[in-house]
């Protein structure tokens, strides 16, 4: 019989979960929102072969403004509605009239993309330089940059209405969060625990090893079951990325993704050269474990293993609150107070319950505040992994607070240096409050698993995710041998002298972030950033904090190197990076002191 017992919605308190009604009321506002976005959608065709005047310009801008304010706060409430609940006809049904409603939208306003990059670069050039234009200004320089890349009218119509290729992730989705069962696991003494995605990596940094290995060659095992269509599934996406990075005359599918995030190849390359150049500092971390578990043979399994010779505490949801804004006090009052009002507002969706939506994210719209999810355990990985999806809606709440909606999305680039920074001063805060060797240790293990997870392993999953795509690009035929292959051989080279298992070459089946090319990367170039402003801000460095801040509050009004530049961190030299490996070997220093 299981242990574990996960509880129905109803069973969680109303504090623990977030409150939607000030972007929807109920179901039915958000019918009425569908039906005023339509009303809109049909005053916007009224401009088509009009776009070719700064008048008309403008006031078609105006009214794409308002159908934002009226269909976001919808598509957010569905969004969330559904992740309460992936199996709940109803709100399925909603997300399907939904995406119809906006996939006509995207059709019947495809017109706009062609119209506006047909403007000659003199009348862009006058509206970049139009005081009227002022929040639309990157928007109108992007169209002149980009101007190679778009296809005709009809051309563009036709791609606008492919959304339905999002459906590959979808799917992925849903046979692991919806249909795998992933059975149980057996621990040393017999007990038997439910296995889940959410429960996955506590079993993982589990002190029993039996429990570790079921936990991950069963989790992984399960895929490999279904290996056939999964690899299908990932090989049609990677063929779509592809094709349209193609058609838009794009040197290859990471150039495209590189250009539209405006980071330069160098960049990516320079953290690909870097990580690679520092595996050893991984591989002392590998061995210093190895010696903390007193084991003979370091397996796969092992590597996320908890060193600490007890079980671990666990902590309720309001200790690891109040926790959190102690750590993350150096950031001053201001975003104390805001992350107060976070918790009594209930912005956060906290414990999880049959059905959820797995994992964690922080979703935000301009003109309301940020939702949190969670799958809150107790355990100390819960709290990092609550101060990280915070920061999230901080670095939501600064940029929508401080730019006009064009500026305030931030890109992918930068979305995850607030949220690691907030782990990083997290970590430091409870090593400064250590008070034995042993805690010390345990910390110093929490911070590599994070390093690990976060800068080592990202920088694996995006060379996994380049040399597919290039495979493909180069003619090469995709099958799933070939990306099991790819990936087993990438984690011999990354993983060093540990011992893997078989299972592990189905690991790449059950990331999520693969069917978003080229976003992992920026896993690991976020904790990067992240370690260069934690430790400007603990160290004391003048203005450090105030930089920070211009950080959170820039959204997209620059390019992202460029926002980092002007907050302090320039990922474009390998001074920055020399800076972060420089801090680990450190903290391997120190760690082998303690013996």
């Amino acid at each position: 019989m299981a242990i574990d017992k996960v509880l129905t919605r109803d069973e969680i308190g109303e504090d623990y979960k977030w409150d939607l009604t000030p972007i929807c009321l109920n179901d039915e506002d958000f019918y009425n929102k569908l039906e005023e976005g339509k009303n809109i959608v049909s005053k916007l065709v009224t401009f088509e072969g009009k776009l070719n005047n700064k008048e008309d310009i403008y006031n078609y801008l105006l009214l794409e403004e308002k159908l934002s304010e009226v269909l976001e706060p919808a598509q957010q409430y569905c969004f969330l509605k559904l992740t309460e609940c992936l199996s709940s006809e109803n709100y399925n049904e909603m997300d399907e009239k939904l995406s119809q409603l906006l996939s006509e939208f995207s059709v019947a306003t495809s017109f706009a993309f062609s119209e506006l990059n047909d403007l000659s670069d003199e009348m862009l050039d006058d509206i970049i330089q139009d005081e009227k234009f002022k929040n639309y200004d990157r928007s109108f320089k992007n169209i002149k940059k980009h101007k190679i890349h778009k296809l005709s009218k009809e051309e563009e119509k036709l791609v606008a209405g492919m959304d339905f290729l999002g459906g590959y992730s979808d799917n992925m989705e849903k046979v692991c969060d919806v249909d795998f069962d992933y059975g149980e696991i057996e621990d040393s003494k017999g007990n038997k625990y439910k296995l889940t995605q959410s429960n996955y990596g506590r079993f993982m940094r589990s002190l029993d090893r039996k429990l570790r290995k079921e936990a991950f060659c069963k989790l992984n095992g399960k895929f490999g079951q279904l290996i056939n269509m999964l690899a299908t599934n990932y090989i049609n996406d990677v063929k779509a990325t592809c094709y349209f990075a193609k058609i838009r005359k794009y040197k290859n599918a990471i150039s495209s993704a590189l250009e539209n995030e405006e980071v330069s190849e160098e960049v990516y390359n320079r953290l690909i050269e870097m990580v690679n150049k520092n595996l050893p500092v991984l591989f002392d971390y590998f061995s210093i474990k190895q010696r903390e578990l007193g084991l003979d043979e370091f397996y796969i399994y092992d590597a996320m293993a908890s060193i600490e010779k007890t079980e671990q505490k666990l902590y309720t949801f309001e200790e690891a609150f109040d926790l959190i804004k102690e750590a993350l006090s150096p950031l001053g009052e201001e975003y104390i107070s805001l992350l107060d009002r976070a918790k009594a507002e209930r912005w956060i969706d906290v414990y999880p319950t049959l059905d959820k939506r797995s994992g964690a994210f922080e979703s935000g719209i301009y003109g309301y505040h940020p939702y949190v999810m969670v799958n809150f355990e107790g355990d100390i990985d819960s709290i990092f992994t609550l101060a990280h999806e915070l920061g999230h809606a901080m670095h939501s709440y600064f940029s929508n607070s401080n730019q006009p909606r064009e500026k305030a999305d931030y890109t992918i680039f930068l979305a995850e240096i607030a949220s690691t920074t907030n782990e990083i001063l997290l970590i430091n805060y409870l090593l400064s409050h250590a008070k034995t060797d042993e805690e010390k240790r345990n910390l110093y293990n929490k911070l590599f698993d994070e390093v690990k997870g976060t800068i080592y392993r990202q920088t694996m999953f995006a060379e996994f995710e380049e040399k597919v795509h290039l495979m493909h690009e180069r003619g090469d035929g995709l099958t799933k041998d070939k990306l099991c292959n790819e990936y087993y051989n990438l984690n011999k080279r990354y993983f060093g002298d540990v011992k893997l298992v078989d299972e592990v070459k189905y690991e790449w089946a059950r990331i999520p972030h693969f069917f978003n090319s080229f976003y992992v990367y920026k896993y690991a170039t976020g904790m990067i950033s992240a370690i260069c402003f934690a430790n400007k801000i603990l160290s004391g460095e003048k203005n450090a904090r105030e930089d920070y801040f211009k950080f959170l509050s820039a959204g997209c009004s620059n390019d992202p190197i460029s926002i980092l530049q002007n907050s302090g961190c320039d990922l474009s030299v390998d001074s920055t990076f020399e800076a972060c490996f420089g801090y680990l070997k450190n903290i391997i220093k120190e760690w082998t002191k303690l013996g």
